[in-house]
């Protein structure tokens, strides 16, 4: 099945490294030039409104989720195809994988950790079967994989980690594996 949309789950802050935002940039750039929707939580700071930005700037489409209580605290991003409004977090990630043919997780803090583990739990319960991507930029998520591996190695897991889960280093590797 071809991927028309993408979630993209990601920091609200642009983080140290300057490599975070240069991919979320590129991501943006790649999304919007082969067609592909981003689906995202909607603000319109950090990394995560770096990837909106840019592929809104190439002519792509964008839908933010956001939930009601961000709004009040002005953080939605006004410039989108699509702005959709929910009343909670859960809600918000819930139609975020609803939205979605496929999910990358980019850096980003506890939000983005659970957005990640919850999405690929539902995958191993079969609630859906969407392809989920790590892109771990610069290393970022290296002690990650490292533990996730750990899990696997101590029987924590019901199957290799790798079926669940496919790690990049390029926004572009994300590119290739969707649309090919």
């Amino acid at each position: 099945m071809p991927i028309k949309s993408l979630a993209v789950f990601c920091g609200s802050k642009t983080g140290k490294n300057p490599l975070f935002l240069q991919h979320a940039s590129e991501l943006g750039l790649l999304c919007a030039s082969h067609g592909i929707r981003v689906i995202y939580g909607g603000g319109s700071v950090g990394i995560m409104g770096a990837v909106a930005d840019e592929t809104m700037r190439h002519g792509g489409a964008v839908t933010g989720v956001i939930p009601q209580v961000l709004v009040d605290w002005e953080r939605q991003h006004n410039h989108l195809s699509q702005l959709l409004v929910v009343d909670n977090m859960h809600t918000r990630k819930k139609k975020m994988y609803d939205l979605c043919d496929a999910a990358v997780v980019l850096p980003g803090g506890f939000g983005t950790l659970d957005e990640l583990f919850e999405m690929v739990t539902w995958n191993q319960l079969s609630i859906h079967d969407k392809l989920i991507f790590i892109l771990n930029s610069g290393g970022f998520y290296k002690h990650l994989i490292a533990h996730i591996k750990q899990m696997q190695d101590e029987g924590f897991l019901y199957e290799e980690a790798q079926k669940r889960l496919i790690v990049l280093n390029e926004p572009s590797e994300l590119i290739e594996k969707i649309t090919h």
